[in-house]
């Protein structure tokens, strides 16, 4: 943390993984990204719905509309790029009573606002044709083409591998204990030590609010909303062909029910208001009121075995829209209140936040292309390296498994060991690799795994 940066990025989630990669396609900048916590990721970009939103649904002429759209443009180019798993599988809105059936026109139109004009209302028959399992009762859907699931924590591990092979400083282990400016230089205190920056950005989530409230504003104030999620058995996949979505509310998109990329079906979130801003953990009340809701979409998946169940917090504020911000006479930009659209959106409002430091003042200098990364792609319908000759033959580790329910190779554990950001724990290199992850958690490979783990550490 020696010197003076340029730029310091506190937060290092989806958001703000995505700004500091932005700041290093300018060479001249020296750029600092700040976590609180021992990984990338770890707040609620780790711990979302993991969709890759269209924007069908947002606020027309809102930031947050202009950005979802044009963040889910860039986003599926740049997974396509780095081996990032996107299956665009659509979604479905589904009408279970008469009022939410009258609603559905309205969010067609809010759709065709959104320049999203592919929506098009379904009548029960074509419904149940296109989602067989359903529940009964549903009186109508409207479908919503192009709406993905995509893998949230390759995202983020992406954007901070490629920030930092061109030369942004990550300092992990480094919450904010207090800022103050002096001479024109904010001052972080840290606790890994003092850190200096003549420009600062502030993409701190949940506690963007708090960062934000030590420099003087009050624009908004963050409300951990809890969302807990289950998580089920690969074996129920074939039961969902859509993203199912309910008719949103002022108070999010309501429970759901989606597949994943990575071969499992999830169930969730709850949206519990709290004022503990660490409430991590699932509740017998939060997943009782998850399968209660689960039983009347899909009956048949609560017949399914669960695989986990986690819970995350979003930083909900009292506005509609995204509060991002530039004070230009403190050199200062605050992003918050970036909801669940956060992970779709992150590249356009990465652009945007340089767009606004720019405006104030910084001159971010000439610009380069970055080299472009590959991630290990985890999608259950993409080949694992165990699955590809190639790489078996080139090398053999990647044939030799240690976790059976997700195939991760002993080669795909030693390459996370020693990748850009390697893991510090057991959880990080789970979520680089899947391992631990698949039905038994951890039963049969988790001595094999921490043996691999302590050895490549050492």
């Amino acid at each position: 943390m020696t010197g003076v940066h340029d730029v310091a990025v506190v937060g290092a989630g989806v958001v703000g993984s995505a700004i500091a990669r932005e700041l290093a396609r300018h060479p001249r900048l020296r750029v600092a990204l700040v976590e609180a916590q021992d990984d990338v990721g770890q707040g609620s970009s780790k711990a979302n719905t993991a969709i890759l939103h269209t924007g069908f649904d947002a606020v027309p002429g809102s930031l947050e509309a202009r950005l979802v759209r044009e963040g889910a443009r860039l986003l599926a180019g740049y997974a396509a790029e780095s081996g990032i798993p996107v299956e665009p599988v659509g979604a479905l809105l589904v009408a279970w009573d008469a009022d939410q059936l009258a609603a559905l026109p309205g969010l067609a139109a809010k759709a065709a606002a959104n320049d999203h004009r592919t929506t098009r209302l379904l009548g029960p028959a074509e419904l149940y044709e296109r989602e067989p399992r359903l529940g009964p009762g549903a009186l109508g859907a409207l479908l919503v083409p192009g709406e993905s699931v995509v893998c949230p924590w390759t995202t983020t591990l992406a954007y901070a591998t490629q920030a930092v092979r061109h030369g942004v400083d990550l300092h992990l282990d480094a919450p904010v204990e207090d800022v103050r400016r002096h001479d024109g230089v904010h001052v972080l205190t840290t606790g890994a030590g003092t850190l200096r920056a003549r420009w600062l950005v502030n993409a701190a989530g949940l506690h963007a609010d708090t960062l934000d409230a030590r420099l003087g504003h009050r624009d908004f104030t963050v409300t951990p909303r809890r969302g807990q999620l289950i998580v089920f058995d690969k074996f129920a996949r074939p039961l969902v062909r859509h993203i199912l979505l309910p008719v949103p509310t002022a108070r999010g998109k309501g429970v759901l029910v989606t597949p994943t990329v990575h071969g499992n079906v999830l169930l969730g979130p709850t949206a519990e208001d709290l004022r503990d801003r660490r409430a991590t953990g699932s509740t017998a009340d939060g997943l009782a009121a998850l399968r209660a809701e689960g039983r009347r979409i899909l009956p048949a998946l609560l017949d399914e075995e669960v695989t986990a169940v986690y819970a995350g917090l979003r930083a909900a504020t009292e506005h509609a829209d995204y509060r991002v911000r530039a004070h230009p006479a403190q050199a200062y930009v605050t992003v918050g209140g970036i909801r669940s659209t956060g992970l779709t959106a992150s590249l356009a409002l990465a652009a945007h936040v340089l767009g606004l430091l720019t405006g104030a003042g910084l001159d971010p200098g000439p610009v380069r292309e970055l080299e472009p990364v590959r991630m290990p792609n985890l999608g259950e319908a993409f080949p694992r390296p165990c699955q590809r000759p190639d790489l078996v033959a080139a090398d053999p580790q990647y044939g030799s498994l240690v976790c059976h329910c997700e195939r991760v190779s002993r080669g795909e554990i030693r390459d996370a060991l020693a990748s850009t950001i390697p893991p510090r724990t057991l959880d990080g290199l789970r979520r680089r690799t899947r391992a631990r992850a698949g039905r038994c958690q951890g039963f049969h490979c988790g001595a094999a795994v921490r043996q691999l783990f302590e050895e490549g550490r050492a």
